[in-house]
């Protein structure tokens, strides 16, 4: 019986998950039929770069397909040949095996001379290509650069930097990446409908979360789950494959530490502990996701582009949350907790290296009160502690209302579920959940708010029709109500930072000291992540 990642590998592009920028690429050139001689695909494991190297060679040689046509029928002789690997004019080599010259000259070089038996191209795809010898380059560099006609190169490789750069030159080269976590659920999905297995959702994120973006793991831990529970796979099934760590406790305990809650936060690790949850796994999964978190506070593209995947609900759970952290405060939990999980290894009795960080952390009034801990905190104005006297600036990712008159709408309402607003825009819409992040509601009039923006084209993106309707139907279900926005500029208004920043000073800043706060907070947040700046 064929494994699950044998039984669903992608046919045809459409079929194959992620890596839409190669596959778009890829698709115009057979479209247009200006194919490259060589390509190179190189990224990490398990990301589909032998996969589309034969959907690749399927589409050039389909003996169905039309100009302006780039799918592989799947049908005809030559893709079915493809398929259960029997095409003689596709020649899959493993470099691992042949990595010398006496190989490439016997297994390439000799054969790109043959006219291919029955396809229109001759096709090479040569795996781990790293691996060949360097006279084995040597040998096949000029057959890559000149090519007969009827001959396609595809390399594979985990390790691009080890391949010489005259191959690389030579060849079309196109990077691939891990696979998010939302396209893997969506893959795990369609096999389990296909194979009328009963699971739920929360699973399939699981096993993607666990898999940290390569297909095939995930595919494979499925199986595994697939063989212990059959038909229908219930949680205490699926924990026996993957090590448990729920993220919604990691949540509970990120927010008993924003309330020094120590007592609510041992107690959450010994329920835990109890319940066999594997603490390094959670610790992990804690670290992730208060990384997330100061990702966000520092620029929200950041968390979108390389923080963890969590699901709308979590989302909206950790904005909450964040606003009683700040940066300076984070930077100090996540050593806490880096620490103890390298101390959970030699200690006898496992949850105390967290018990103690959670301890530490709750009773520490202030950062320098930490022990063991030497950091300076940002100064003022960059989500940090005010100097004078360590009182966090108050962040508020939701805008703060100033409303003129009173509306058939609270203003407490509003305020109150504006972060599901926001979460509920990042769904269709990831820039424009930024937007509204800058804007300032001024006034409401019956059903109809007015959201003030510091720049023009900020309002000029929300006065498009069509994001102007998207933004009312998201407002109308998060209310319950029709709602209708209007959008100006007016550069009097301070962001909700400034708003916060000022506060928390007890007076107004001139912009000449605002700059000059932001590049020292700068400066020392470069100094606690280490980086610098570049451009």
């Amino acid at each position: 019986m064929a494994t699950l990642y044998r039984k669903y590998r992608p046919q045809n592009f459409k079929e194959v998950v992620g890596q839409n920028h190669i596959k778009l690429t890829l698709e115009q050139e057979v479209e247009s039929g200006k194919i490259a001689h060589a390509y190179i695909f190189c990224g990490p494991r398990a990301v589909g770069k032998t996969t589309l190297a034969r959907v690749l060679a399927k589409a050039v040689n389909c003996e169905r397909i039309k100009a302006g046509e780039h799918e592989p029928c799947n049908k005809c002789s030559s893709c079915q040949d493809i398929t259960i690997g029997r095409n003689m004019d596709i020649m899959e080599i493993d470099a691992a095996s042949h990595t010398g010259v006496d190989n490439v000259r016997e297994n390439i070089i000799a054969s790109t001379r043959i006219f291919p038996s029955r396809s229109k191209y001759k096709v090479f795809i040569i795996d781990e290509v790293h691996m060949l010898s360097l006279s084995a380059f040597n040998a096949l560099l000029k057959i890559i650069e000149e090519p007969p006609a009827y001959v396609l190169f595809i390399l594979c490789t985990t390790e691009i930097h080890k391949v010489p750069t005259t191959i690389i030159s030579r060849c079309q080269r196109f990077d691939f990446k891990r696979i998010s976590l939302s396209d893997m659920t969506g893959k795990l999905s369609y096999i389990v409908k296909k194979e009328n297995i009963k699971i739920n959702k929360s699973i399939l994120e699981s096993i993607a979360r666990q898999s940290e973006g390569y297909m095939r793991d995930a595919e494979s831990l499925l199986g595994q789950i697939v063989s212990i529970g059959g038909r229908e796979i219930t949680q205490k099934e699926a924990d026996l494959v993957i090590p448990r760590s729920d993220l919604a406790e990691v949540i509970n305990l990120i927010e008993y530490l924003a309330k020094k809650d120590a007592a609510a936060g041992i107690g959450l690790v010994n329920k835990l502990v109890d319940e066999g949850v594997d603490l390094k796994v959670f610790l992990r999964d804690l670290i992730e996701i208060l990384r997330k978190i100061i990702l966000a506070k520092i620029n929200p593209a950041l968390a979108e582009k390389f923080g963890l995947e969590l699901g709308e609900n979590l989302e909206i759970k950790i904005n909450e949350i964040s606003h009683d952290l700040d940066i300076a405060n984070l930077l100090i939990i996540i050593e806490q907790f880096i620490n103890a999980k390298e101390k959970l290894k030699g200690s006898f009795i496992p949850q105390m290296p967290m018990e103690m960080a959670i301890i530490e952390i709750s009773a520490a009034k202030k950062i320098k009160d930490i022990p063991g801990v030497k950091i300076n905190p940002p100064a003022t104005g960059f989500n940090g502690l005010n100097e004078k006297n360590n009182v966090p600036d108050r962040e508020v990712s939701a805008p703060i209302a100033k409303f003129s008159q009173a509306g058939d709408m609270n203003n407490n309402i509003i305020l109150a579920k504006w972060n599901e607003v926001l979460a509920k825009i990042k769904k269709y819409n990831h820039s424009l959940s930024f937007i509204l992040r800058a804007c300032e509601p001024q006034h409401i009039s019956g059903n109809k708010i007015s959201l003030a923006f510091k720049y023009k084209f900020h309002k000029d993106r929300l006065s498009d029709s069509k994001i102007k309707l998207l933004v009312e139907r998201v407002l109308s279900e998060v209310y319950g109500t029709v709602m209708n926005i209007e959008s100006v500029v007016d550069e009097n208004i301070e962001l909700a930072e400034n708003n916060g920043k000022a506060e928390a000073n007890g007076n107004t800043q001139i912009k000449s000291e605002e700059k000059g706060n932001k590049n020292t907070a700068i400066d020392n947040l470069l100094k606690n992540l280490g980086g610098r700046i570049i451009g």
